[in-house]
């Protein structure tokens, strides 16, 4: 994959924007709990109350909360309150840390005047104790007692908060206030509906802000995805185009398929996921293990369980499923190759009645596929059975602290939250975990291809021909053998055609016909001798101007897509309609074009599966034609053709290609006859050269092909 991160240079704009988008959704997301925990503890609980610190109290109120104040804590309380007639208003400009600490002098202060109030036990023992008249004021006591007295009854009240939790003691506070607002006249109601109004808005604002940056982060990630498939295709397809044949051996057709349209889906479709999940699960997971500490850490060794059995499952998923991965994609390479095979051959397969061979081939090769696939997706219900366990455990022990006082109920709700955002960004790693390593296999493969090094390239200083030397073709002791071949299929093959001679390759199959005009175009590179085209080695000129200067007609005749119009048209688009008419002519398809009611416009299926064999073929030698070439070559073009057309079609050639030089590779030697020089090949061997005459008079292997092929008065 890292190979490929190349492609990315041009979104480097967009993956910094997608980065930040992240952060924010993050933000908002781990947010989003902590509110949850707010609106049950304070907007619920305490009445919308967040703390023990006042708003607004009494004179009287603040005397009595005094007596259990020393004087650092009575010279704060004075510092950030004002007093309007008989109540103090707190200051609006206080600091938090300010707060924090009002918050702690309040709350000690006001537990211990709720304690020693009239309707307390402990506040008329205390009267009663004292001596004083039954229905005295406690508070009031106090301030006749010594101070000695007074603070070791404080120090007796330290040592029981110090076991209590802050919770319990903070909502003592806040109840305390909550008394004060009442009896201030304040609607305690309203203040609770207002905090949970504002705190559910707050929610509803932020939950638009996760929804738009993940709407944003889908779209952009998708569009650099794209544009990573794109290019990626795109370079495949221009690397596939280079290619010679033998990188066509290395790879199958299926295989090349699968590498551009499956593989490079794979890659796409991770880089999307990438950016949403890989990126954004170590922002959720490492936020939400830092409000998890913030909120509770007594309930953390349950995030650290779960964590550790997650990177366990992960640890053998990559031992196990790993090597499954590459099998994967070599399984849908074979259930392509397969599916094409079938496809194909439907005539032959019915012909023979192998449809339920082929049925279970196909059915095999997709049982295959099939049993890889759910082995390597078995994982996502273990992880789901770890994150609900662990939903059930923080319950379980969250139940037990909200019941023993040392925990709020909005903190166990944040707490599960949290939990769940760590353990999900686990998931989300843990189901890239399975699509990396497929998409690492896939884009290994798409390396594969680009990295593979063309061995027909142009030459870094091309040599140009003479324009006075035109037609010309020279095979100078010519020796050939395929790449990781044993033996030469061609051995010292050399001939030479000038301009307008005719040349035709004959000889029994397998000896190296369509291999030796197959070395003109450069297809493949010679291993002993030279080719030159226009005086010039084959190797020395550019492919395109090389291949510029051929017309080629394949073995087997090939036809695009559209109409027979475009495919005349193909090696030469400008030319006009009188000269697409010319070369149909010449080559014998206007006998069938004009039966057609579209004529030129006709459509031309896939491949030409909507026309015959020998139209075919008539069709491939007019696009030849049609663009004019210096050489044509022609590789068996004939052999589907009945002789009457044969015939025809020679003879309006010969007159057509007559200042051309001509290349002409057959099986029936009517077809040759009338050429310059015939070249007899045997086993790779030239056993013979001349002409018909010639070759009937000194060559035998050329005496046997003629003596079988014709009679004794056609060969006189």
């Amino acid at each position: 994959m890292i190979k490929l991160m190349k492609y990315l240079k041009k979104s480097a704009g967009y993956i910094v924007l997608i980065i930040a988008l992240l952060f924010l959704q993050a933000y908002c997301d781990l947010s989003l709990p902590d509110y949850t925990s707010k609106i049950i503890n304070v907007g619920i609980q305490q009445k919308g109350i967040e703390d023990s610190v006042p708003d607004k109290l009494r004179d009287s109120t603040l005397q009595n909360l005094q007596i259990f104040m020393d004087e650092d804590q009575k010279k704060e309380v004075s510092q950030n309150y004002t007093q309007e007639e008989d109540t103090w208003v707190l200051n609006d400009d206080i600091s938090k840390e300010t707060r924090e600490n009002l918050n702690e002098d309040f709350s000690k202060a006001m537990m211990m005047v709720s304690a020693f109030s009239e309707d307390s036990e402990q506040g008329q023992a205390m009267v009663a104790q004292m001596g004083l008249p039954e229905g005295t004021d406690p508070l009031t006591a106090l301030t006749q007692m010594p101070e000695k007295a007074v603070q070791q009854i404080m120090s007796q009240v330290d040592e029981k908060l110090k076991d209590m939790p802050e919770s319990i003691v903070t909502q003592a506070g806040v109840s305390f206030v909550a008394s004060e607002y009442e009896a201030l006249g304040k609607d305690v109601d309203a203040i609770q509906m207002h905090y949970i109004l504002m705190s559910g808005i707050r929610m509803l604002a932020m939950a638009l802000v996760i929804m738009l940056a993940a709407i944003s982060v889908t779209f952009i990630s998708a569009r650099v995805a794209g544009r990573l498939g794109h290019d990626l295709r795109n370079s495949i397809y221009r690397k596939v185009m280079s290619f010679s044949s033998r990188e066509y051996h290395k790879f199958s057709t299926a295989s090349l398929i699968t590498r551009s349209t499956n593989d490079v889906q794979q890659v796409q479709q991770v880089m999307a996921m990438m950016f949403r999940i890989v990126l954004y699960a170590p922002i959720l997971g490492i936020g939400g293990v830092i409000k998890v500490l913030n909120t509770d850490s007594s309930m953390t060794w349950i995030l650290g369980v779960a964590v550790g059995l997650i990177l366990i499952v992960i640890f053998v998923l990559f031992q196990v499923a790993m090597p499954k991965f590459t099998i994967l994609q070599t399984l849908i390479d074979r259930l392509n190759l397969v599916s094409r095979e079938i496809l194909t051959g439907i005539p032959v397969i019915r012909a023979f009645s192998r449809e339920k061979h082929e049925e279970d081939r196909f059915e095999k090769a997709n049982l295959d596929l099939t049993k890889t696939n759910l082995f390597v997706n078995r994982c996502m219900p273990i992880m789901m059975l770890i994150m609900n366990g662990v939903s059930v455990l923080i319950i379980y022990s969250g139940a037990h602290a909200v019941d023993n006082g040392t925990m709020q109920v909005g903190n166990v709700m944040a707490f599960i939250q949290y939990a769940m955002q760590i353990i999900m960004s686990f998931l989300m790693i843990t189901a890239m975990s399975i699509m990396l390593p497929r998409a690492n296999v896939a884009a290994l493969r798409i390396d594969e291809v680009l990295k593979t090094e063309v061995s027909i390239q142009d030459p870094e200083t091309p040599v140009h021909p003479s324009e006075s030397v035109k037609g010309e073709i020279e095979f100078d002791h010519v020796s050939f053998a395929y790449p990781e071949a044993g033996e030469n299929v061609l051995t010292d093959i050399s001939f030479k055609a000038k301009k307008g001679q005719t040349i035709a390759v004959i000889g029994s199959t397998g000896s190296g016909k369509s291999t030796l005009i197959n070395l003109i175009p450069r297809y493949y590179d010679v291993t002993k001798g030279s080719v030159k085209v226009d005086g010039v080695d084959v190797r020395d000129m550019t492919q395109k101007e090389l291949r510029d200067k051929l017309g080629y007609v394949p073995q087997k005749g090939v036809l695009f897509s559209g109409t027979i119009d475009s495919n005349i048209r193909y090696g030469k688009p400008e030319i006009t309609d009188a000269q697409v008419k010319e070369a149909a002519e010449v080559a014998q398809a206007t006998e069938f074009i004009d039966t057609k009611p579209e004529k030129y416009k006709s459509p031309v299926s896939q491949g030409g599966t909507n026309v015959s064999g020998g139209q075919k073929q008539r069709l491939s030698i007019a696009r030849a034609i049609a663009k004019d070439p210096e050489i044509f070559i022609f590789d068996d073009s004939f052999s589907a053709l009945d002789f009457k057309t044969d015939s025809q079609l020679r003879k309006a050639l010969k007159e057509y290609t007559k200042d051309a030089t001509t290349v002409i590779v057959a099986q029936r030697i009517s077809t040759i006859l009338g050429a310059d020089q015939i070249i007899v090949l045997d086993d790779g061997h030239m056993a013979g050269i001349g002409t018909h005459k010639e070759l009937m008079a000194n060559c035998e292997v050329y005496q046997q092909i003629a003596r079988s092929q014709l009679s004794e008065e056609e060969l006189a």
